[in-house]
């Protein structure tokens, strides 16, 4: 199934914790065209929003091994609403909780995604609970009503399978019922091919997430902006490619100008889900980097 042969060393809930929490600092560091960075804040959120995002989800991916995952979602998520009243990682947090428990339990040489798969068979309706709770408290804007399972009412289903509802509308969701295909088929393995082609985080982690964006429609903007400008977008990301994207000068402009032209007040056109694609890719890689 893939997803490599993983560490030679069993990691501790140390180890996980600060591995979730450096996946987060260096995917909101990176100047993603249309995301926050350094000096590019959004209307109602900054990078210092996501600094203490970051941070805050250290405890909860500690004990994922010991905590179900719909419970690590809602414990990452309560804790980040205490340090900051923006949104700023509920997907995030949903693709990284179930990574982290997988990390916890895998044995020496065992591959994550193997580990990853039979974590997600054992999701519960008590999961997907938690994780509604979760979700109203982020409040994300864009969800709409939908007439089976809607994250207004108390879910009747394991969490896979409310996932699965949704897997056509939300990329997050697919990843649950594909065990993670794009985070670990695309985006870790571009990440992988940068970082050790000598690219530094910033490069490696925005050619990976236009990498993302080109070969999928972020359902984040098609919830909010409608499919036909999410397919633009992923155009676009096709376009600066072709031009290099960061590896030619050609291509740095061009991602200069997608970051413009994705930039409004209202975020309708903000790759957010690429993003948190991105910030799970990154995520893998530091739990399969080689240890000491």
């Amino acid at each position: 199934m893939g997803g490599g042969a993983g560490p030679s060393r069993t990691l501790t809930a140390a180890d996980i914790a600060a591995a979730a929490q450096l996946a987060c600092l260096l995917e909101v560091s990176a100047p993603k065209p249309g995301n926050v960075s350094p000096g590019r804040p959004f209307a109602d959120m900054g990078f210092e929003d996501f600094l203490v995002s970051a941070v805050a989800i250290g405890p909860a991916m500690a004990h994922a091994g010991e905590r179900s995952i719909g419970v690590t979602v809602r414990d990452a998520v309560e804790a980040t609403a205490r340090g900051t009243r923006a949104n700023t990682n509920l997907g995030i947090v949903l693709l990284l909780a179930p990574l982290a428990r997988a990390a916890h339990a895998r044995e020496p040489g065992e591959s994550l995604r193997d580990e990853l798969t039979r974590v997600l068979a054992s999701t519960t309706v008590h999961d997907a609970s938690h994780v509604y709770r979760a979700i109203r408290l982020a409040n994300p804007g864009g969800l709409g009503d939908v007439p089976d399972q809607d994250v207004g009412s108390e879910p009747t289903a394991p969490l896979v399978d409310v996932m699965r509802l949704a897997a056509d509308r939300d990329d997050i969701a697919r990843e649950y019922v594909t065990a993670f295909e794009t985070t670990f088929n695309t985006g870790a393995v571009e990440l992988r091919r940068l970082r050790e082609g000598g690219h530094s985080w910033d490069d490696a982690i925005v050619q990976t997430f236009l990498t993302l964006l080109a070969a999928r429609s972020d359902t984040h903007i098609a919830r909010r902006a409608g499919p036909d400008e999410a397919q633009g977008v992923s155009r676009e990301a096709r376009t600066v490619l072709d031009l290099g994207g960061v590896m030619t000068p050609a291509g740095r402009a061009a991602i200069r100008h997608l970051d413009e032209r994705l930039r409004d007040p209202a975020n309708r056109l903000n790759p957010g889900t690429t993003a948190d694609l991105t910030a799970a890719a990154v995520f893998v890689c530091l739990l399969d980097a080689p240890r000491p």
